[in-house]
């Protein structure tokens, strides 16, 4: 493989890390390996540190097809605790709200899911990496500050129940770029009159790559080493 020319990976990333650890840890195996002081890795299209699965990351040369790799539909699997909810929206941040799911089931469930296929607008989390002011809203929030965030069209292609254990529900969603699943899951929480917060998510495909094309993130190290004698 010629890394500084310019390659294409399929990373599953593990739990915990940010994307940019991934990145990093690539780039610098990458330099100490080549013996070189800079080389050009990006990815397309970031994962909160709580969430796993496919990244692409791209070197050298092919660095200029994260774009294009970017605007590819997205799948996600992701578990979804009814009743309660974040400020994340996931589990980054402590519960600050307890809700009925006394009047939820499997059938409701099921008729307000199906109200999300297609085109919606959606607010970004407050804990995103969107700009405000040339500021990322994730810093407004940790700073305990307001912040507005404009609702953006996205697409949901698809959107499958994969399993029903109230207060738990585990869904299978396809998606355009942009889509955040843990907004989604505190928009099924409310159209559900009740609370819902992110408990894992781990993204399945990324246009036609699936987990079982990637390699596993936290043997990157031994994958270079393997590759570079």
């Amino acid at each position: 493989m010629d890394f500084i020319s310019g390659e294409v990976l399929y990373i599953k990333k593990p739990l915990n890390w940010t994307s940019f650890t991934l990145v990093r840890k690539l780039r610098n195996k990458l330099c100490r390996k080549l013996s070189i002081n800079k080389l050009k890795v990006g990815h397309a299209g970031t994962l909160d540190p709580l969430a796993t699965g496919v990244m692409i990351v791209c070197t050298g040369k092919k660095t200029k097809l994260i774009e294009s790799f970017q605007y590819q539909t997205k799948e996600y699997i992701a578990t979804i605790k009814l009743g309660e909810t974040t400020p994340s929206f996931d589990l980054e941040t402590d519960i600050d709200g307890t809700y009925p799911t006394g009047h939820i089931t499997k059938e409701l469930v099921l008729e307000k899911l199906n109200r999300f296929i297609g085109e919606i607008q959606q607010i970004p989390p407050t804990y995103s990496a969107c700009k405000v002011e040339g500021k990322r809203a994730y810093e407004f929030a940790r700073e305990g500050q307001e912040v507005e965030l404009k609702p953006k069209l996205l697409v949901i292609d698809e959107i499958e129940l994969l399993s029903y254990d109230k207060p738990v529900i585990k869904v299978r969603v396809v998606c355009s770029k942009g889509t955040y699943i843990r907004a989604l899951a505190r928009d099924i929480g409310l159209a559900l009159d009740s609370g819902a917060h992110l408990t894992g998510l781990e993204r399945t495909r990324i246009g036609n790559i699936t987990l079982d094309q990637c390699i596993d993130g936290a043997q990157i190290e031994e994958f270079v080493d393997a590759l570079i004698i």
